[in-house]
């Protein structure tokens, strides 16, 4: 994908979580820190049920435009549902879990470069 696409779609997913009640939802610019996305959204679900909507409606909305083959991660889990959208990568979280994680902690913090080579 080209970068104004990825920017496009970026801002699709905020504004799908955004209008199906996510909250806290933060975007993660990941290009100068690994190859495996562009960016990270992470949104939080007030439930177990409110969590696997949320994955559910955007998964569903993504290939309504033409992004096949997303990947869900978390299934079976009630309080964490990740969806790689290949150049973009969605966790949501149930707040307590996401506190624990501390993913935006984590993925903000500058990496140095000799740590970016896997």
């Amino acid at each position: 994908m080209k970068i104004k696409e990825i920017d496009k779609l970026k801002k699709e997913i905020e504004k799908i979580l955004s209008d199906n009640k996510a909250t806290e939802i933060k975007s993660i610019d990941l290009k100068n820190k690994t190859s495996i996305a562009d960016f990270m959204i992470i949104a939080s679900g007030h439930s177990s049920k409110h969590i696997q909507s949320l994955a559910e409606i955007l998964l569903d909305k993504l290939k309504k435009n033409g992004i096949n083959n997303c990947h869900l991660e978390g299934k079976n889990s009630s309080d964490w549902k990740l969806i790689d959208a290949f150049d973009i990568i969605v966790h949501i979280f149930h707040p307590e879990k996401r506190k624990f994680y501390e993913l935006e902690k984590m993925w903000s913090e500058l990496i140095p470069k000799e740590r970016l080579v896997l």
